[in-house]
């Protein structure tokens, strides 16, 4: 029977329905909620009134009606209670957003949107697994393909009015090198040609091995500021490139939709030499090559050892090649030439160009973007193998100076923070033991290195996983890494990244079983908080982008190769997705299903 009743509350009279009709009143009023003990629930919850207690929606809910019992409701065990405002918001404190990235060849070759039916489709479902976003290359050589300063984006506006539509924010990537030729690679998408067909009266504008095999994935540091390109430099065209990006995107970014711009400095978006090239036949884990013999870089480096009092000294020639162990080399062998005075003074000549060219195109994008309410990011390449010997020898050829008693990338992290630009960071879904051992493999310490130099240099620190995974391992190593002491229900945690990048939206991903699992994975990297729209309720917030700081002397930027020991990582994820249990219930559930057809 439904009974309505008058209270008298601090000589206020109210009226209140009986008290389970209130009770199911009240849980409807909720805004967001989260799954707590009942019990527990009904104990914080309960106020005395005269030897009673006062029942119905949290008391931060003002002018909801009140009922008056003496005993608490029989609660459903699948009933969800209010997280009071103060505790949610220090839960959200913990929240990661995730991204997923789109298919390389989303915007085809020719400059159309591919398979826009279908994409939306796989968008919908996306933001229906409350993802937070999606990551897209903005490919140079699409948008420039027909000429210099000749743009075209009209492909690309018709991608991001999709994506916005579909309520999800966007990370782009200014992609300035070649799709094709690196692990992953399905489609190919080289740099425009007619910078190319200025690469065959002078291809010395290419990476360049010890051999003279040309790499046309990314033009060469050596010509960043040379005008060799109808009177312009390769910075000049990086820095026109997004200018136009940013006149052509203006309501976009205007809108609070694009998040992040990430800059690509490199081969596959990334900073760092191409040193390990499929399709010139490297393979895991091969120590790679040196890629500094183009013409223009050889003069550098001349010039630097002249400036230095060793003119004699040239470019190592005892480094081996793409698929030698290190130890195979007389330069990465114990006591090799890579310790000696020549191979310190090259090993700092190389990485230190690598820095002082991501800062420069940085800076440029900083100027292009000023006052978009937005960041600037950079990407990282995870080069886990031979990280377990002390000559870290892929690291090195790659353009990264780590050793054991020499941090290479808080200088990198350094360099980054005069531009407040996000380090964003691959091989997160890996573990040492998923590794063989001839590959001297170390991803989790390599990861723990990296975030902690980010973290130590000030700055925020971003993830992708590297390789496709649909795993419950992959996944909760990756959240492991994303918040590596834990959620802290007091407000925000100790160390945390900033955001996560999943690799990458395809039909395998949306297979019942791992998108199940994938959905799982984003709400444990929501902190099990709902969906939450405004990234400023989680992590401090963006404002107009200023003007980068002063330039920080190289010799700054090298005090911080000291090294330092990295922040301690919990052994695993207090958010789970799931473990062996889990996937052997998948495996009855799945046997199930083929039973029944």
């Amino acid at each position: 029977m439904i009974t309505i009743s008058k209270l008298n509350i601090g000589g206020i009279e109210t009226r209140a329905l009986s008290p389970r009709l209130e009770f199911n009143r009240a849980t409807h009023c909720r805004e967001e909620q989260t799954v707590l003990a009942p019990r527990l629930w009904w104990k914080a919850e309960r106020r005395d009134l005269g030897g009673g207690l006062l029942l119905g929606c949290p008391p931060w809910k003002a002018g909801i009606p009140q009922a008056v019992t003496d005993e608490a409701p029989t609660l459903s065990p699948d009933f969800k209670v209010p997280t009071p405002p103060v505790e949610k918001e220090k839960m959200l404190a913990n929240y990661i957003p995730v991204y997923v990235m789109l298919p390389l060849g989303v915007i085809s070759f020719e400059n159309k949107l591919e398979k826009p039916k279908e994409l939306r489709k796989q968008l919908k479902q996306l933001r229906a697994a409350d993802v937070d976003g999606v990551m897209v290359d903005v490919w140079w050589g699409i948008i420039e393909a027909k000429g210099p300063k000749l743009y075209e984006w009209g492909a690309y506006r018709q991608l991001f009015q999709m994506v916005k539509e579909e309520g999800l924010k966007l990370q782009a990537i200014m992609s300035f090198h070649q799709c094709g030729g690196n692990v992953g690679d399905i489609v190919n998408i080289p740099i425009p040609q007619w910078v190319r067909d200025i690469g065959r009266s002078n291809p010395d504008i290419f990476y360049t091995n010890r051999k003279g095999t040309r790499n046309e994935e990314y033009l060469s540091i050596g010509v960043d500021n040379l005008p060799l390109f109808i009177g312009r430099t390769a910075v000049q065209f990086y820095s026109d490139f997004m200018k136009s990006f940013r006149e052509n995107m203006e309501d976009f970014l205007d809108a609070d939709f694009i998040t992040d711009i990430e800059v690509g400095l490199g081969p596959a978006g990334e900073l760092r030499y191409p040193s390990y090239p499929q399709d010139q036949g490297w393979s895991f884990p091969g120590i790679g090559e040196f890629q500094c013999y183009d013409k223009y870089l050889k003069a550098d480096f001349k010039e630097a050892a002249a400036k230095a009092g060793h003119p004699e000294w040239d470019l190592p020639d005892d480094a081996g090649e793409y698929n030698d162990t290190p130890n195979s080399t007389k330069f990465f062998e114990t006591s090799g030439t890579y310790l000696t005075e020549k191979g310190k003074f090259f090993l700092t000549w190389y990485s230190n160009k690598l820095i002082k060219h991501g800062d420069q195109i940085l800076d440029e994008a900083n100027k292009a973007f000023l006052g978009c309410k937005t960041k600037l990011a950079a990407k990282v390449s995870g080069i886990h193998w031979w990280y377990r010997v002390p000559n870290h020898a892929a690291e090195l050829t790659a353009g990264y100076y780590n050793l054991n008693d020499r941090d290479g990338y808080k200088t990198i992290a350094r360099a980054l923070s005069r531009h407040d630009a996000i380090l964003n960071f691959t091989c997160v879904e890996m573990r040492n033991s998923e590794q063989s051992e001839e590959a001297k493999s170390a991803p989790e310490e390599l990861v723990q290195q990296v975030l902690s130099a980010g973290w130590r240099e000030g700055i925020e620190v971003a993830c992708e996983n590297a390789l496709n995974r649909y795993d419950r391992k992959a996944y909760n190593q990756i959240l492991k890494n994303s918040r590596p002491n834990g959620v802290n229900k007091n407000g925000p945690p100790k160390l945390r990244i900033s955001a996560m990048t999943y690799l990458r939206l395809s039909d395998e991903l949306l297979k019942w079983k791992n998108f199940r699992i994938f959905k799982t994975f984003v709400r444990k990297m929501h902190a099990d908080q709902d969906y939450c729209p405004d990234p400023q309720k989680y992590i401090k917030p963006v404002g107009p982008m200023e003007r980068s700081k002063p330039e920080i002397p190289i010799e700054e930027i090298l005090q911080a190769t000291e090294p330092v020991k990295p922040y301690p990582f919990d052994p695993e994820t207090d958010m789970s997705v799931g473990g062996y249990f889990a996937d052997f219930i998948d495996g009855i559930f799945e046997k199930f299903t083929s039973i029944l057809g």
